[in-house]
């Protein structure tokens, strides 16, 4: 399983950014839950946004809910993550990560029940 985020970047409080996270393998979403972790320099990953192998709602922090939204497109096998009215304090690391599908893929599930993972993108906001 590879693993690979990209779109991050820098942009202003208020703004927008698209992250992707491209995936190896046919058929991987039918086999996978996915997810958004985000590590601040210092700080724990923490649980951003997860989506179902099977559904198309997302589950989220609620630091991140009603501005940011999961989504995948399974004939391309990437997973997005759409964030906009970005603040300061969403600068971090942003890794995308996959799961066996019996996992949760909510924030109750730590970042160590996922085993896969992509190389992470920074993404800065300034204020």
């Amino acid at each position: 399983v590879q693993l690979q985020a990209s779109g991050g970047g820098l942009v202003q409080a208020g703004g927008s950014l698209r992250l992707s996270c491209a995936a190896s393998g046919r058929a991987f979403f039918s086999r996978y839950n996915m997810a958004w972790f985000r590590q601040a320099p210092g700080k724990e990953r923490d649980f951003v946004a997860g989506i179902s192998w099977k559904w198309l709602t997302g589950t989220y922090a609620d630091s991140v809910k009603d501005r940011f939204s999961i989504s995948k497109d399974n004939a391309k096998n990437t997973v997005y993550l759409e964030m906009n009215s970005l603040k300061p304090e969403d600068t971090a690391v942003y890794y995308c990560a996959a799961a066996p599908r019996e996992i949760d893929y909510s924030a109750a599930s730590p970042s160590l029940r996922y085993p896969y993972w992509g190389q992470g993108t920074q993404v800065t906001v300034s204020s």
